[in-house]
């Protein structure tokens, strides 16, 4: 019978690096956010509002969005 060794308890085994490490979804977020300001349109800060309402950045996403209303 054959055992499969994973990758993590082979010793020596060579990690795959071909995969970049993933982001830190907050960062990622936030340089949405800084994105969407720097266009400083409407239409830039509602799709961020749409893709992130939950996050806490949403709510200062609102807040510019309603000065640039005025």
């Amino acid at each position: 019978m054959t055992k499969i060794v994973a990758a993590d308890d082979a010793p020596n085994a060579q990690r795959d690096r071909s995969v970049p490490p993933a982001r830190d979804p907050a960062l990622a977020v936030a340089e949405e956010y800084q994105l969407a300001r720097q266009k400083g349109t409407a239409e830039a800060l509602e799709l961020f509002i749409a893709r992130h309402g939950d996050d806490s950045l949403a709510a200062k996403a609102r807040a510019d969005l309603q000065r640039l209303s005025r």
